[in-house]
């Protein structure tokens, strides 16, 4: 079944509380910020596509649903380079609101012509996600840890969690936002570049980013990307700030 016809069987059998798709187009400056390891500046898109039900009936309560969808222009003259998704549906079937999380997370690298492109190893993941807001309404939160499936030709079982925030200000014109990523991950993947190394590694992903709005709809706005033991396999942390505008709708 696609993430479409989910949300769309989801969408009749529970009222929804909230809904929201936001598209963002970014261009990311770490070759600026760090021109020995990065070589170009580039644009990228961001879709995201989220809608939150009324769980309060029936025996299968939904919780949220997202998708996420990112493609990086790394190309020449800016072709795709790197494509990438997150789709993730929360339910539960007891009254605390403490949600079941199903995920899925993949992608391609595109290379340039002659060259070999790659996967972005699919990923699985189940575990508990726990929503809370403030009382104004103007701060939203999500946490949660779940068992990931990695399908390396050598699979990595690991624990992932994360905790995400959104927050307004000034009337709802500014925003700032954000997701916290933490995770596990074999450093024998089971193919010849990694098969004489053993072991775990620790990884980390984050996203904080702030957004004020021009006219309704549109925003402008900047994210940090942080990455640390996801771009390189020694112990650095990258930080990479974008300049970008969004349009919800």
């Amino acid at each position: 079944m696609s993430p479409r016809t989910i949300v769309l069987t989801l969408f009749f059998l529970c009222p929804v509380l909230a809904f929201s798709q936001s598209l963002q187009l970014h261009y990311d400056l770490r070759h600026t910020i760090d021109p020995k390891y990065t070589r170009k500046n580039y644009p990228a898109f961001y879709f995201e596509y989220f809608i939150s039900f009324d769980s309060a009936e029936g025996f299968i309560k939904p919780g949220a649903f997202l998708l996420k969808v990112q493609t990086e222009l790394t190309g020449e003259k800016h072709n795709t380079g790197q494509f990438y998704m997150q789709v993730s549906q929360t339910f539960r079937f007891w009254k605390p609101k403490v949600f079941l999380q199903l995920q899925y997370n993949g992608g391609l690298g595109i290379a340039e012509p002659g060259a070999y492109g790659y996967y972005l190893t699919n990923a699985f993941s189940l575990g508990a996600a726990y929503p809370f807001r403030s009382k104004n309404m103007k701060a939203f939160f999500n946490a949660y840890i779940s068992y990931k499936y990695t399908d390396f030709k050598k699979p990595s079982h690991d624990m992932i969690s994360a905790f995400f925030w959104l927050l307004f200000f000034s009337n709802y014109s500014i925003n700032f936002s954000g997701n916290l990523v933490f995770l596990t991950e074999n450093r024998n993947h089971g193919d010849g570049l990694t098969n004489n190394l053993s072991g775990k590694k620790f990884l980390f992903y984050g996203d904080p980013q702030i957004w004020f709005r021009l006219i309704k709809g549109f925003s402008a706005g900047t994210r940090l990307n942080l990455f640390y033991h996801i771009l390189r396999e020694n112990n650095s942390f990258q930080a990479y700030p974008t300049i970008g505008v969004r349009y919800q709708f």
